[in-house]
């Protein structure tokens, strides 16, 4: 979700510095993530859709697991958690016309999904609780995650 770049509003001040923004500037940034967080609940109530996404040009966001973050703020802000959930499955489908083959998790459906072993209703926070990864009917176990993980950091 493009509102929240560089993990929100939570790594602000790291972000500040490292950009060597003012103190002014880091005020107005807080301000306006928080008129943000108060904003969504008030588009999602007038029927706008919102998309998740990633930010991959800003520094300290990193594909995936910045949406794991995003999901957890629309949470904070007001969504559902399954109204979050709809931000990376339903709505992007809808938006690009293939509600008819993704989105959803039934027959004739491309597989595209994570396998969790904790109910993400309950806490958003356990969609990184991933046992399993299914990516276009293919399935990646624990296993097989760890060691794509493992095989993408930087040696030393």
């Amino acid at each position: 979700m493009s509102i929240f770049s560089g993990r929100a509003g939570t790594d602000l001040v790291h972000l500040a510095s490292n950009r060597g923004m003012n103190t002014g500037h880091l005020a107005m940034r807080k301000r306006q993530y928080a008129k943000i967080m108060e904003e969504i609940p008030k588009a999602q109530a007038l029927g706008v859709h919102f998309l998740a996404g990633t930010d991959v040009s800003i520094p300290y966001t990193y594909p995936g697991f910045s949406l794991h973050d995003d999901l957890q703020l629309v949470v904070q802000a007001g969504l559902t958690p399954m109204q979050a959930l709809e931000t990376a499955t339903s709505n992007p489908a809808a938006l690009l016309g293939l509600s008819k083959t993704w989105g959803k998790v039934e027959p004739r459906y491309t597989a595209n999904l994570l396998l969790l072993g904790v109910n993400n209703l309950v806490d958003m926070e356990n969609t990184q609780k991933i046992d399993a990864v299914i990516a276009n009917g293919r399935l990646l176990d624990r296993a097989r995650l760890n060691q794509l993980l493992e095989d993408a950091k930087v040696k030393k």
